[in-house]
């Protein structure tokens, strides 16, 4: 269960402040055939870019999301390789997953990164193979771009795997890529935007230098762990805390955020005790183990002061954190910790911070993240139309949403009436449908 946007779903009553400029056509069109090639632009001209996200690959197969889609990611990797009209493959976050390990699990097992995400590739050996073999056969360039999942996943252990991918990294922990001769158009994860899956450099520095992982992570680790126990019956009591009405703002947002633990921690039952040393990290600079009450924030007295452990003063840093993750326009911080579990506030991003902001050309813009794949056109601050793909997932389960998706790319031409085309695809049984298309010029 990919983004956190899943995996806390209900966490936090959703106050969305933004009145949505997006006409959706994310409806699927249904057309389904297997003589779909979607990988084709019906002339010899080498210009396609395709977009793909949200893997999520890890290094055990017993829990790992992506597990029974593993051949068709293999196979249809194998068709964008023998395409002589694909032109770059781009990997638009949560290759690999680093989030998704149980919080008894040591992840490294004892070893470092590099040697997990080498694990990784093992267990996935059919699609490193592939992804491989387009690598170093130069004709298709293949870029990656890091998601939330794999924020604190370092080039070099990229680089290890999948030796001569390009790499797209604009801030620690996130990237924005635009494919090669085509300006306007910008490819991210998206949770960059995302109060909780946001690389957080600022907090919980003197505990683990250098740590960038957001509370999203131990979320995750929450979800995994019970997901693994199958959702048992809670081993422990969540203490209830009050609202401060004197602590000012501040304590009002922290009481916000306990809210989120608050859910989370009955939506994920354990079994075991909140105050038990189970949540093993020894990743980005957190060692040793810790409990959850070490994250979940606590009140002395009803009614007083709310304290946190680790993320402490997290409610007051969110502008830090969107300057050193250069987000171009800021978020107030209720809305983004009110929008953490909103696609559509995720969505709206892209009107946001692309079309709508004077400062931005961007005309097409592609989304990971919220496992919910569409395409929505929008209207930019030029009353110009935009576009706005994301790429979906191919996680095995995602609820209420299809699975094995991707966009394909095709730039206009030099032509007076040529258009830049955009389709999403599913991949379901390995049967290519059409969910949706559209274009524009510009």
């Amino acid at each position: 269960m990919k983004s956190l946007l899943k995996i806390t779903t209900a966490i936090f009553v959703l106050f969305l402040l933004f009145t949505l400029n997006a006409c959706n056509n994310s409806d699927p069109v249904g057309t389904s055939d297997t003589g779909i090639n979607p990988f084709s632009n019906g002339g010899l001209e080498r210009n396609m870019v395709v977009v793909m996200s949200d893997m999520h690959l890890g290094s055990d197969l017993t829990y790992a999301q992506c597990r029974n889609n593993l051949p068709a990611l293999e196979k249809l990797i194998k068709q964008v390789k023998v395409s002589p009209n694909v032109k770059e493959l781009v990997i638009g976050g949560d290759l690999v997953d680093e989030w998704f390990v149980p919080a008894t699990t040591n992840t490294y097992q004892g070893s470092d990164q590099a040697s997990f995400v080498r694990n990784i590739a093992s267990a996935n050996s059919g699609v490193f193979i592939a992804l491989n073999s387009i690598i170093q056969e130069g004709l298709i360039r293949v870029t990656y771009l890091p998601g939330n999942h794999d924020l604190a996943i370092t080039a070099a252990s990229i680089e290890g795997v999948l030796p001569g991918i390009n790499q797209a990294r604009d801030a620690e922990g996130v990237g924005t890529y635009s494919p090669v001769g085509l300006p306007k158009i910008a490819i991210e994860h998206g949770n960059r935007y995302n109060f909780i899956a946001s690389p957080d450099p600022v907090s919980n520095q003197t505990i683990a230098p250098g740590t960038i992982l957001p509370p999203g992570y131990f979320f995750t680790r929450l979800a995994a762990l019970s997901i693994t126990q199958g959702n048992p019956h809670p081993g422990d009591t969540t203490p209830v805390i009050t609202p401060n009405t004197s602590g000012g703002n501040s304590q009002i947002l922290l009481y916000n955020y306990w809210m989120s633990w608050f859910i989370t921690l009955h939506l994920y039952p354990i079994t075991n005790r909140f105050d038990e040393n189970i949540i093993i990290t020894n990743v980005n600079g957190f060692n040793g183990a810790f409990k959850f009450n070490d994250f979940v924030p606590f009140q002395l007295t009803p009614g007083g002061i709310i304290n946190v452990n680790l993320f402490n003063g997290i409610q007051d840093t969110w502008e830090a954190r969107q300057t050193l993750n250069n987000v171009p326009v800021h978020i107030p911080v209720a809305t983004a910790m009110d929008s953490s579990n909103s696609n559509t506030f995720i969505d709206y991003q892209t009107s946001l911070q692309y079309f709508m902001n004077p400062g931005s050309d961007k005309r097409l813009v592609v989304f990971g993240h919220t496992h919910s794949a569409k395409i929505s056109v929008y209207q930019n601050y030029l009353n110009e139309k935009c576009i706005y793909a994301n790429s979906g997932t191919w996680v095995d389960n995602n609820p209420n949403n299809s699975t094995m998706n991707f966009v394909v790319i095709t730039p206009q031409g030099s032509a007076a009436n040529s258009e830049t085309l955009v389709k999403l695809y599913n991949y379901q049984n390995q049967v290519v449908t059409k969910m949706n298309e559209n274009s524009l010029r510009y």
